[in-house]
């Protein structure tokens, strides 16, 4: 795993009461936020961020990118369990102790290059069959927002092989990842903007108040110095304006 030196050169440093519960990191693969290099590393916006979250702080931590269901279910039940990057929605709101902001997404709704799909109001998208990924917070949002024919995948990725097969009309993708995959070459059109969105780290209940409080400061001092913009800026992510 990616930190594990990380996690032995805490365990070995930190006080006692600590070092016996490192903090664990879950997160999906999610270009240019978080994804895993072929050998086995993890990078991205957000995983350069955390790194720098935890820099200084005694606990030490894991990371470990899976499905995101699975990824925000051990967050919400497991103890020292935190999962990046979380909508801060009103439903997720109590059952999570929050960090804030890791960034702040403009979600929008995409079509496979060349389709006839078209709308520019909610009302009009509601026609379509729409797909995201089990858990993510635009599940709850194509909900809320009367979608009746919602297709759900496991993963960002399958969703993404289902639109570009044409399995389905539309799904919700965050700005910077559209402009990344659009720069490769990903044969998608942007159709219309579906929501702007703060995002940051929801922790299990029981993670200590102290803990969250000195990620918080930590992340709060990488945004005043504009750290945050340089992590932004490497990965080719613009914040939405």
């Amino acid at each position: 795993m990616k930190t594990a030196s990380l996690l032995l050169a805490g365990l070995s440093f930190a006080p006692a009461a600590i070092a016996q519960q490192p903090i664990m990191f879950s997160t999906e693969s999610y270009p240019p936020f978080s994804y895993r290099e072929p050998d086995g590393s993890y990078r991205g916006a957000g995983v350069d961020q955390i790194e720098i979250i935890m820099h200084g702080v005694e606990t030490p931590f894991v990371m470990e990118i899976m499905p995101w269901a699975r990824a925000i279910m051990l967050a919400e039940t497991q103890p020292m369990h935190c999962v990046f990057a979380a909508a801060r929605t009103p439903e997720r709101e109590p059952r999570f102790k929050w960090v804030m902001p890791l960034f702040i997404d403009r979600n929008i709704l995409i079509r496979h290059t060349g389709s006839k799909v078209d709308a520019s109001t909610i009302e009009e998208a509601r026609q379509y069959t729409v797909g995201t990924h089990r858990g993510d917070y635009t599940e709850a949002l194509l909900r809320n927002s009367g979608f009746p024919r919602i297709d759900l995948s496991a993963d960002f990725d399958t969703t993404l092989r289902k639109l570009l097969g044409d399995r389905i009309d539309m799904m919700p993708m965050s700005q910077g990842v559209y402009e990344k995959l659009k720069a490769e070459g990903t044969p998608i059109e942007k159709v219309m903007i579906f929501s702007d969105q703060r995002l940051g780290i929801a922790c299990n209940k029981d993670v200590p108040d102290e803990l969250i409080s000195k990620m918080q400061a930590n992340l709060d001092e990488m945004i005043r110095k504009g750290a945050q913009d340089t992590i932004f800026r490497r990965y080719g992510i613009d914040e939405p304006q």
